[in-house]
Formats: structure tokens, sequence, C-alpha cells
């Protein structure tokens, strides 16, 4: 049976807890394996709870062939060669292990999306805590049955995905053995548009699945992953570079540090914002509770004088009685006289 939370490491993630925030390294490491090393130090500097990476080969991905279906058509990388653009942009397997152990050094959370069974394989043997299901993948069955073997913590990102693609990808996962299963809104398109992301799938993903829900965020915009916080986003995956001015294949997307450090921060900001369910004064106006108006003496009365609209008003600040009681004061008579300034109180009311 899925959860409405799940454990990742130390983490809880769900409805009630904070976001899990996740820097993805991609392409953004330019086949240097320092420069790798540098994302994951400023990815923690930034506040991200989680390092991704992805793992596969432009073998296991594609082949290498020149026909007219291999060809990317139109969008940031129209006319490449797929296997190309994969053999740019894969991160050697045998960084795989340096990367966690930087990682895990700095209290982060270390995994990958894996693109094929063959590396699920290798994922295993470093004993990743969790999988990444990309969005092209949510409809290779083959992958999510071996992914769900492993019984670890399934993150399942739904860019292109069908209602029906999603409950096949979901019922896959769990009939497999996975009871982990978290599932990400995500527009595929690079970048994405504000306005295509409707965030408002958050929660409902949430609500018809059991499962918590996030965002898989493409935009050049921090407000986006901010917004889905209002939403419900339990996990927040964004793309991480140094800089977008390098030329890599994914950096033109990607948030660079500052960038990230600020929507960690305001995401945060939300969070603390959205508090629980709450009527009435808080701790910090119960304070500013006295200044509301209340029904006071405005004019000096002598002893058995008529309360009028005159001499009696509803003002600031709050010492007399409710506003609501002035339609049973006027026409009274007053017991004693009364200075103008006094709070109106029920003794001041003759028989």
């Amino acid at each position: 049976m899925l959860r409405p939370t799940i454990t990742i490491g130390d983490h809880k993630v769900g409805p009630g807890h904070p976001a899990f925030i996740v820097a993805e390294i991609s392409a953004n490491h330019l086949q240097s394996l320092d420069r790798c090393l540098e994302i994951i130090n400023a990815a923690k500097e930034a506040g991200a709870n989680a390092i991704k990476t992805q793992t596969y080969t432009a073998d296991t991905l594609t082949i290498d062939c020149d026909k007219e279906p291999f060809l990317i058509k139109d969008g940031a990388w129209q006319g490449r060669r797929l296997y190309d653009l994969y053999q740019e942009a894969y991160t050697p397997w045998d960084w795989h292990e340096r990367m966690q152990e930087e990682a895990e050094k700095l209290g982060l959370i270390f995994f990958s999306t894996p693109f094929d069974i063959t590396a699920v394989d290798y994922l295993e043997k470093l004993q990743v805590p969790l999988y990444k299901i990309a969005s092209f993948e949510c409809v290779d069955i083959g992958l999510l049955t071996r992914v769900a073997q492993t019984r670890k913590p399934v993150i399942l990102s739904t860019g292109m995905a069908t209602m029906a693609e999603i409950e096949e990808a979901v019922s896959t996962l769990e009939q497999g053995g996975c009871e982990q299963v978290a599932l990400l809104k995500c527009t595929s398109a690079y970048p994405a548009k504000p306005e295509d992301m409707n965030l408002r799938t958050i929660s409902h993903m949430a609500q018809t699945f059991g499962v918590p829900a996030g965002l898989s965020d493409h935009t050049l915009t921090t407000a986006v992953p901010v917004a889905s916080v209002a939403q419900g986003a339990a996990i927040i995956e964004k793309h991480f570079t140094i800089s977008r001015d390098e030329n890599g294949p994914d950096s033109f997307f990607s948030l660079n540090p500052e960038e990230f450090s600020q929507m960690v921060t305001d995401v945060r900001t939300v969070e603390r914002a959205l508090g629980v369910i709450n009527y009435g004064p808080t701790n910090t106006e119960k304070d500013s509770v006295v200044f509301r108006r209340s029904l006071f003496v405005v004019e000096d009365i002598s002893q058995g004088e008529l309360f009028t609209e005159k001499n009696v008003r509803s003002i600031r600040p709050g010492d007399g009685l409710h506003p609501r009681y002035l339609r049973h004061v006027l026409g009274r008579k007053a017991a004693h006289a009364i200075e103008r300034g006094t709070p109106f109180s029920w003794d001041l009311i003759g028989a």
C-alpha cells in the first residue's frame, strides 16, 4: 500500500514536512569531475537537501544513427543527433562513487535517475537510497518493474503523461514491491514557460494517488517553485549550474548558486507563512488587540444625563465595552458624573 508520506534518509517527505529540495547536476559538469564536485559543494551551500545525477550512456539511451527519427527537429537542441547530445551530456559512471562520497560527506542525499536496467544494477552496487524516474521513462514498464524490485523510494516525474499513464506507472511500481512513491508535476520543455506549469495539478495528484507530490521545474524563474509550495509541493527539483554562461547542454535553463539559494530561502519563508489554520489573534498580535475600537465617554457627563451619540462613541483604544453594545447604552442615564476619556463599562449606567 502506498503512503502519503515517504522517508528519504533522515527526511520525512510529505504534508506537514519541509519541502525536500533536490539540485540536479544533469550535464552541467561539462565532462569535468572537478566541476561536478564543485557543483555538489555549491548546492550544499545553497541549501539543497539532495544532489541528483543521471546514469546512462548514449548507447543505453539510443543508437548511433543518422536517420531522420534520430535527429532533434525543434527546441533548444534543434538539428542535433540524439546520440551526439547524450554522448556530450552523460555523466561517466566511474564518477558516481566519488560524487556519492562528496555528497554524503556534506550531509547531502545522493541519488540518480537510471535510464535502463544496467544503470539500476550499477546504482544498487552503490546502495543509493532512492531512485528518480525521468518523465520520458515514465512509460518504460520494464525499467519501472526493475526499480520497484529494489523496494526503495521512487520519485516519478510525470511530464507529458496522461492520467492513465501515471496510473499505469504507479500501479507497476506498487505491484512490483515499491511502497514509497512520490510524483512530480513536470513540464518537459527546456526552458518551460510559467504559463504552461499548471501548478494546481500538484495538489490534485497528491489527492488522487494518495502520495506526496512535488515539482520538477525547468522554468527560468524561482517564483514557480516557490509558488508550488503553496500548492502542497513536498519535493522541488531544479537544475543547478555554476554559471549559465557556460556552454553546457543544460546550463541555459538551470539556476546558478545565488538564484538557487534565494529559491531555498523563499521556499522556507513560504512554508513558515503557510502555518496552520488559525483564527483569532496570534501571539504576535495579542499586544495589538488593545488598539481595537471600544466604547468611550468623549464628553464630560453629569449624573443623570442621557448617553447620546455625541457623548459616547466607538473609538480607539480597546479598553471599553465592545462596540456592539452601543445601541444598548444610548438613551440610558449616567449613574454619576463621568469625565471625558473614561472607558465605558456597565457600572456607568444608572438604575
